[in-house]
């Protein structure tokens, strides 16, 4: 593990940080997916609109958006809400995405937002989330914190291409 970056702030978004979590999700998905998905659907994403779409997300409370604030600076953040699955139970809550700048992988990040993120949520209750099959890293990232692969599995479709995903839950 590298070095740990000084202690990041982990609080809930407010909507003036819309365009940071925009530019880190982009920022991510692009180093992250970059020998997973096709260049050109990474090249087309769109900031503005991704801006937009976190900015609405915050204003309505569409779930609980935290973000990790180092120094003034969002290097990354998480996404939470009621499980979006047909077969979840109730109480399901799903993490829809945690994403960090690439920068601040290996240093401790990811791990206070999931701890927090987590401690935010009834203990008892089950969490899932998806992850691309092909995205080792995260799937070693969950498997840290207690989640394992349930057995079900989707095709999801980016740009022109379809990927496996992997759903994990834990509880």
């Amino acid at each position: 593990m590298q070095d740990e970056l000084p202690e990041a702030v982990i609080r809930p978004a407010t909507v003036d940080d819309a365009d940071a979590i925009a530019r880190v999700h982009l920022t991510s998905w692009r180093e992250a997916y970059a020998d997973v998905v096709d260049p050109a659907t990474l090249d087309a994403l769109d900031e503005a609109a991704r801006t937009q779409t976190w900015r609405e997300t915050i204003e309505t409370r569409r779930g609980s958006v935290l973000v990790a604030d180092l120094e003034g600076e969002i290097v990354g953040f998480a996404h939470v809400g009621a499980s979006r699955d047909e077969d979840a139970e109730r109480g399901t809550h799903e993490i829809y995405a945690i994403f960090l700048e690439p920068s601040a992988w290996g240093h401790g990040v990811a791990r206070e937002l999931m701890r927090s993120l987590l401690a935010d949520l009834p203990e008892a209750d089950p969490v899932t989330l998806w992850a691309l099959a092909d995205n080792e890293r995260a799937r070693h990232f969950y498997r840290r914190h207690g989640f394992s692969p349930d057995g079900v599995e989707r095709m999801e479709t980016a740009g022109e291409s379809s990927y496996l995903e992997v759903r994990y839950r834990r509880g």
